[in-house]
């Protein structure tokens, strides 16, 4: 089978066809492979139309910030969250000591 690439009208279309008349019928007929119906499927239900969009190559140096981005984020929240945990037994604690 050659490589053909599929606009999103036409990968809902053959969705909406192997729905209807199946999914062996469907890949004989437009000459595609049965996991390709499943990928479109899952990536319909995750990410809707935009989800079938052509993938397009992220820029490595993009993608390595958006990484340390991420564990930056991370590591706010769990400053933050310890933060947290310290302040509610602070207030336990003197809570404690104005009582007894």
């Amino acid at each position: 089978m050659s490589r053909r690439k599929f606009s999103v009208e036409e990968k809902l279309a053959i969705l909406k066809e192997a729905e209807a008349t199946g999914i062996a019928q469907t890949i004989r007929r437009h000459g595609i492979y049965a996991k390709m119906i499943y990928r479109w499927r899952d990536q319909l239900e995750t990410g809707g139309r935009d989800g079938l969009k052509a993938y397009q190559r992220v820029d490595p140096e993009l993608r390595r910030l958006q990484l340390e981005n991420l564990a930056l984020k991370k590591l706010v929240a769990e400053k933050e969250l310890a933060l947290a945990v310290k302040e509610e037994l602070l207030k336990k604690t003197q809570s404690r000591n104005k009582t007894g």
